[in-house]
């Protein structure tokens, strides 16, 4: 029974990072938009999604080599920046702009750049899992909602599918993402999404997450090279061994989800999904549901599907195997869109974004 209740609040915990990630990314689509910080001159051409996943592979390409080089302080520098640079994007838009200095020309909001640098900072000298946790869901609501207002219906649809099947050749196919899980896992940065089970778990003193037999089944569900999402150990983060490969003797003694004291799910397996939400929010013509939040139908069926291929992620990663995540958070995501866009009135030609 108590294995059960925690891997029921395990579930519980990892619908809810998804969901804020998503009402993130929806309250941050108009203000984004009128701070001009759409990425693409012209968001619904189709080629934008191909540039992005090239970006993807370079990067999964880079992750790796720094990984093989043994210079794993450099990825965490860099992911550390990163994660103060959307920081600020999202700070920039939300924060009052009380103190304004001129740097370079350009006002900057000096409360927001502050705001922007603690947690940086607070990454950098104390990764506990909240601080992870909190970190990942800003930047994960940051990163949804530029890429939301930068694709067009069309191109956010082409980029969650390619990046859906490249996940799941990466997961069962190559299998690259296992390397690359393994060598992010411990560097403690935002990549991740950290579930504890325990009250007394802590981040900063699990030091054999990568070595640890369990791992590999509950950690993977995605593959790390979707939006920073890094294959995970406990149910999407660390790439995934298929679920036909044969089972192993430690595979055979890995403990059930709810015997663990942490799973953790990559960062960009709540960003890319969410990215049709706050897309289907910002581009496609239906009625706004509530006031003051860019939430209309397509959105909201988009979030229902997402959730809903998390739920059915969850349970296979329950089983003690591990599986590529966007398949079934991208599959959901696109096609609650889809039905949410038809049931508004929209034509298929109009929700495909042609």
């Amino acid at each position: 029974m108590e294995n059960r209740t925690r891997a029921f609040a395990a579930v519980g915990l990892t619908v809810l990072m998804f969901l804020l990630v998503q009402l993130g990314a929806l309250a941050l689509v108009e203000p984004f938009q009128q701070a001009g910080y759409q990425q693409v001159e012209n968001p619904s051409d189709p080629t934008n999604s191909l540039v992005y996943v090239g970006a993807v592979l370079v990067m999964t390409g880079a992750m790796l080599a720094i990984i093989k080089l043994n210079v794993e302080w450099l990825l965490r520098g860099v992911l550390i920046l990163t994660s103060g640079l959307l920081s600020w994007y999202v700070f920039s838009v939300l924060v009052p702009a009380w103190l304004v200095v001129s740097i370079g020309g350009a006002p900057v909001n000096v409360a927001a750049l502050a705001a922007a640098g603690l947690v940086s900072l607070a990454l950098a000298v104390h990764p506990e899992w909240y601080v992870i946790d909190a970190a990942g869901v800003l930047m994960g609501a940051g990163a949804a909602g530029l890429f939301g207002i930068s694709f067009g219906l069309l191109p956010a649809i082409l980029l969650l599918s390619v990046l859906a099947i490249y996940d799941a050749i990466s997961v069962y196919g190559t299998e690259h993402m296992l390397t690359l899980a393994s060598g992010v896992m411990d560097l403690k940065i935002p990549v991740i999404l950290v579930i504890p089970l325990s009250a007394s778990y802590s981040f900063l003193d699990d030091d054999g997450m990568a070595e640890d037999a369990d791992e590999p089944a509950d950690q993977q569900d995605a593959s790390a090279a979707d939006g920073g999402k890094a294959p995970e150990k406990a149910s999407d983060d660390s790439p995934e061994t298929g679920a036909e490969a044969p089972e192993t003797d430690a595979e055979a003694e890995r403990p059930e989800m709810g015997e663990r004291d942490v799973f953790f799910i990559g960062l960009g397996d709540a960003v890319m999904p969410s990215v049709m939400v706050a897309s289907a929010a910002f581009f496609a013509p239906a009625e706004s549901l509530v006031s003051g939040l860019a939430l209309n139908l397509p959105a909201l069926t988009s979030m229902i599907g997402t959730i809903a291929g998390l739920l059915v992620l969850l349970w296979m990663v329950m089983k003690g195997r591990a599986h590529a995540g966007l398949p079934l958070l991208n599959g959901g995501a696109i096609g609650g869109y889809l039905i949410g866009a038809l049931a508004s009135g929209m034509t298929l030609v109009q929700a495909l974004g042609l």
